[in-house]
């Protein structure tokens, strides 16, 4: 094998490597240009159905008393539930156990999930006492709710319901949906109430079934008197991120044309490599001559063979 043929069987070998890798290349950037999903922020959910943020002053103001209780609290990341249906304040009673609030129902929900996040609140049947009012209830209420739903995704939704009668100090009100309640009790107190407040963000919900701002000071004897506020069945919630798709760019190919649904398929299948079509002819100061020298040589032999043989008969013709 001589130098030329050498060279050419090279670059046969490495142009059709060359192409094979070519050929393969559109099946990895395939499989890159793939769409995935990737994690989006976890949600959030709260439910609770009593929490208060009272002040107790006893005679006459000298002691002072911080009423902060909470009943069925539940937070998530994770599935929570409570359902509780009593909670109690030591030593504001005579140094003897106060029971706040007592219900046949009290349950809360809080649960998140990858695309979803939810409170839920359901009360009944349910007796609200402050110090200072061992026989009468700050209120009463038949059956009261709260939902608050956060979907990835979509707009979330706040829900409040107070179903059946409510009692507020001895006295049975009718409630103005969506606004204010004031029940003024002589001798006794005052409670303003807000019904079924909700609010809603782009990711966010709150509801709250009612809301009392209280001012209870029983015959204004300064015995105990208890201000603040008391807020019933209230739930939250704030929606996981939508998860985001990212893309790579897609591979380059030759033509425009795409098929239908928008998927890259690899191009790499069924695709036989190709060498590069060879020169026609090899650069003359690299090699010496092109691939017509062998056969202009052999025609020089065989006519410079003829000559010779031609001039050997007439020498012996002419001797």
């Amino acid at each position: 094998m001589n130098g030329n043929n050498f060279r050419m069987s090279a670059r046969r070998c490495a142009t059709a490597a060359a192409a094979t890798v070519l050929a393969a290349g559109p099946v990895t950037l395939a499989g890159a240009g793939s769409a995935h999903a990737t994690g989006g922020q976890e949600g959030h959910a709260s439910a609770s159905v009593l929490r208060t943020g009272l002040d107790v002053s006893l005679l006459n103001k000298t002691v002072n008393v911080p009423l902060a209780v909470s009943l069925n609290e539940v937070e998530a990341p994770q599935s929570k539930q409570r359902t509780a249906l009593t909670a109690r304040l030591d030593g504001v009673d005579g140094g003897k156990p106060f029971s706040v609030i007592r219900a046949d129902v009290a349950k809360t929900d809080a649960t998140v999930s990858a695309d979803k996040a939810e409170g839920v609140v359901q009360l009944a049947h349910a007796r609200i006492h402050v110090p200072g009012l061992p026989l009468l209830s700050l209120i009463e209420v038949d059956q009261v709710t709260s939902k608050a739903t956060c979907e990835a995704g979509e707009s979330p939704v706040a829900s409040s319901n107070v179903l059946g009668s409510v009692t507020v100090l001895g006295k049975r009100v009718t409630l103005t949906a969506g606004g204010t309640t004031h029940v003024r009790v002589p001798g006794v107190g005052e409670v303003r109430l807000d019904l079924s407040k909700r609010e809603t963000t782009s990711r966010t919900a709150a509801a709250t079934a009612l809301e009392l701002k209280v001012s209870v000071n029983p015959l204004k004897l300064n015995v105990a008197e208890v201000e603040g506020t008391v807020t019933l069945a209230k739930a939250t919630c704030e929606s996981p991120a939508a998860p985001e798709k990212e893309s790579a760019p897609p591979a380059e190919q030759g033509g425009d044309d795409k098929p239908e649904g928008g998927d890259v398929k690899p191009q790499g299948a069924g695709v036989k490599p190709q060498a590069a079509p060879e020169k026609k002819a090899v650069d003359l100061a690299e090699t010496g001559g092109s691939s017509l020298t062998p056969y202009l040589a052999a025609g020089s032999a065989v006519l410079l063979a003829a000559g010779g043989g031609a001039l050997a008969v007439a020498r012996r013709r002419r001797g």
